[in-house]
């Protein structure tokens, strides 16, 4: 499958890492809103083609699927012309905005029988789907911790008086949307939307928030969700039932997971190895190739929809 790259910052090398060990996987070509931008990052991954037209990138009929790794706010308008050229879409998380711009994709997809998915790397890793067939072993779901926290090296720019586009709103950016996602994502998967939602988060003087918590309450469980980009934290995630505990090493790109009874010993234990965005991509590969619905996209518009609650509730405006 010969992909296309929409964006060229640091989480694209990441991409086209995993690429590389992931079969049928090609480099195609290179757009940026830049050319010479277009062409150095060409050049150090040996893309074949590069511009600064996004229409003549489209319309080119060797590309078969694009990968978007922009400014959050960005996702939905470049998928959807993306999607309008007939080109299959894999889109860096949070896929987009707002719930409403979920749909208009959705749409996109239908009109034009292609395929779209969110480059959510972490409910496609094999620690994860590990970590599904151990669900019914520890009993009644009690209690979920899920976080991310992980200072930002843009925080301390901020506090010089530098804002980058971490803590710009007006990209879509922020602790909710940045790293946020991250816990939200395999909750809504694991155990569907929540009944209600209360939350609390800190926002920085751009009206961006930088760190928040999340209440979620279920019928017969509750999760705390945490995540901030101005302190670090080194603790498992966790989901704890009546008979045993799950600890995840990293929410945000599990690689180890642990299964102990209640009295902390230890039953199993689980280590994925490979690239972390390898799988994703190998899904993604998949699913086209098969013409088959990602039935992922269900966890998408769920995300979407508490990431639109929790921005009123938390009062971010983008």
């Amino acid at each position: 499958m010969k992909f296309g790259i929409i964006g060229t910052n640091w989480i694209t090398d990441r991409f086209i890492e995993a690429g590389k060990v992931t079969d049928g996987f090609e480099l195609h070509s290179v757009y940026s809103r830049t050319l010479d931008k277009a062409e150095m990052f060409s050049e150090r991954h040996h893309i074949p083609n590069f511009t600064d037209n996004f229409d003549a990138f489209l319309e080119d009929e060797a590309l078969d699927a694009v990968y978007i790794a922009t400014p959050n706010i960005l996702h939905h308008q470049q998928a959807i012309q993306a999607m309008n050229h007939k080109k299959h879409v894999l889109c860096e998380k949070p896929i987009t905005t707002s719930l409403k711009n979920f749909n208009l994709m959705v749409q996109a997809q239908e009109n034009n029988g292609v395929y779209f998915m969110e480059a959510m790397k972490s409910i496609y890793s094999p620690a994860y789907l590990k970590l599904k067939s151990w669900i019914e072993e520890i009993g009644t779901i009690r209690r979920v911790n899920f976080h991310y926290n992980q200072y930002s090296s843009r925080y301390d720019k901020y506090k010089e008086g530098i804002i980058e586009n971490a803590f710009k709103p007006e990209l879509g950016n922020g602790a909710l949307m940045d790293l946020g996602v991250y816990t939200i994502s395999p909750l809504v998967d694991l155990f569907g939307y929540p009944k209600s939602v209360q939350s609390t988060g800190k926002i920085l003087s751009t009206g961006a928030d930088c760190q928040g918590t999340v209440i979620c309450n279920y019928h017969d469980m509750t999760a705390l969700l945490s995540f901030s980009k101005i302190i670090d934290s080194h603790q498992p995630s966790e989901i704890i039932g009546e008979e045993g505990i799950i600890t995840i090493d990293k929410i945000s790109a599990p690689s180890q997971i642990v299964k102990m009874k209640r009295s902390g010993e230890v039953i199993e234990t689980f280590s994925g190895d490979g690239q972390p965005m390898q799988y994703e991509i190998e899904h993604f590969i998949e699913c086209v190739t098969a013409q088959q619905d990602d039935m992922n996209n269900k966890t998408s518009r769920m995300t979407m929809q508490l990431i639109d609650e929790l921005k009123a509730q938390m009062e971010l405006l983008f």
